[in-house]
Parts: C-alpha cells; structure tokens; sequence
C-alpha cells in the first residue's frame, strides 16, 4: 500500500483519489492542512503566493509519513524542491476558467467581479475596462455560495467538473479571452528524489503530451523568475504532428496593458521556447 499527501479540500480529496484509481492499487490519504487552507481571509499574494498550498503537503513525503503528494499543478512553484521529483502528470484535464454568475456579455456595466487573482482581473478588464472587482477566497462550494453575492465570479472549470458543479457555469471563458494560469487543470504527483521504486509505480500515469505542455508553461514561468509579481498566464498544446504551441500573457504593472505572444515548435524544444517567451514579454513590458 502507498501513502498519498493531499490538502484536506473536497477537490484536493477527490485528485487524490483520482491518482490512487489511476494507478490501480490501494492508496491511503495522509491528509495535510497547508498555510493556503489556514489563512482563507487573506488574498494569497500576501501569503508568499505560489507555494502556500503545497509546502506542508511536500513536507510530509520529505519526513516519510507519504510516499507521495498529489497537487494542482498550478499551486507548484516553477522551481522544484532539490529532494522531490514530479514522478507524474496524468491527462489533464480541462485548463479553462468560467464564470458563474452571468456571462461576460450580460455583466451589467460597472459589473462587479469576484476572483483572488490578478491574471483574471487583468484580461477580464482587457475586454471590459467598465468592471470592477472584488476579492474571493475559499473553497469551490464556499465560492459558489458567494456568488450570489456579485455580479459573476470567476473560477476554474476543472475544479468545477471534478467536483459536479459545472452546471453552474454561465460561461466558459475561451483561451482567447482568458489565457489560463501556468498548468491549470493539470494535476502533479511528487516523490522523493531517491524513491526509484514509487517513482516506477506513479510512471504508470504519466500521459505524455500533459506533461510536455506543464514542463513548457512551467519553463515560461520559471524563466520570468522567481520576484515577478505581474499577472502570468500560459497555455501549451502539442499537436498529433508533434508541434507544440504555447501561448503566453504578461500583464504590465500599469494594470492595464496585456501582454501576448505564441508560437509553435517540435515538441523537443518546448521548455526552450517557455523561455524564449518569457525573455521576448520582459523586455517589451512597460515599467
């Protein structure tokens, strides 16, 4: 049997559980409570950002109460722990955001949207410079309970998929509208550096095509470096013809201007375009 550390979310739950049907073999959860989970009254830049969900989480497999931790990719900073590897990324699933609410057409001007995140805030307000925006924390069902509370929310749709609760999605924002956060929808399964063995079980669930295009958004947001503060996002697609394309945002500290740039390379150069990107949107963003 395999210890899996997860977060003590419902949706944390269920990834876990995800990997642990995945992987066809009995799986206990050694379930952690991380500074994210702690501090739900405080927007997550001022808690030290991204990281904060999965530290402890990491801990647990560093010390050996798991074997292994199941996290959203997208909560794992760009720079690994030197003692874990990311042993797997199963099929992802669905990248997008959505919101709740109303869709974006229909918002009211002067709409009020709820989202924690300034890359939403950002590209939302590219299209609808009228908006204005509110703080949001908590839970999927807590941030569907506030919704009534706003004109629309925004969150993930995968979150919402895995958890049943995609029918109270309004609209599916396309990547045109809302490029997504660096490997959104993506789950990562970390083990021990020097753990060969379940490290060959968790190979068993590696799809090839997520994990490429994660490894190369990833690139992108390490490459921007660890004290960049502006709104991030990034998309990448590997094609049947073993092109990847990778889309990717950067939002000026203005507030205002976004940003974007994509293009498209066989799948071996990937990372190296994630950074060829990134260093192309540092030097054109204005200061």
């Amino acid at each position: 049997m395999l210890r899996a550390a997860t977060r003590g979310s419902a949706l944390a739950r269920w990834q876990a559980a995800h990997v642990a049907s995945l992987l066809g073999v009995e799986v206990e959860l050694v379930v952690v409570e991380t500074t994210g989970d702690q501090r739900q009254d405080v927007p997550i830049w001022e808690i030290g950002g991204t990281g904060v969900f999965v530290k402890e989480v990491q801990a647990a497999v560093l010390d050996g109460r798991a074997d292994f931790a199941v996290h959203s990719a997208k909560d794992l900073p760009s720079e690994g722990h030197p003692s874990l590897v990311i042993a797997a990324v199963p099929e992802r699933g669905d990248p997008r955001d959505a919101l709740v609410g109303s869709s974006l057409d229909a918002l009211p001007p002067g709409g009020v949207v709820a989202t924690g995140s300034v890359r939403r805030r950002v590209q939302l307000a590219e299209r609808r410079p009228d908006l204005t925006f509110a703080g949001l924390r908590g839970n999927i069902d807590t941030r569907l309970r506030k919704a009534a509370d706003y004109d629309a929310v925004v969150m993930a749709v995968a979150a919402l998929q895995r958890l049943g609760r995609e029918s109270a999605v309004a609209e599916v924002l396309s990547v045109d509208v809302m490029l997504p956060q660096v490997a959104q929808g993506a789950l990562a399964v970390e083990c021990r550096a020097d753990d060969e063995a379940t490290a060959a079980v968790l190979a068993g669930i590696e799809h090839a095509a997520s994990r490429q295009a994660v490894d190369a958004e990833r690139a992108f947001l390490a490459a921007l470096g660890g004290g960049c503060d502006l709104p991030v996002g990034a998309y990448a697609v590997v094609g049947h013809d073993g092109v990847l394309t990778l889309r990717a945002m950067l939002g000026a500290s203005d507030g205002h201007t976004v940003l974007r740039a994509s293009e498209s390379v066989p799948v071996a150069e990937g990372e190296a375009l994630g950074r060829e990107l990134a260093a192309h949107l540092l030097a054109t963003v204005p200061t």
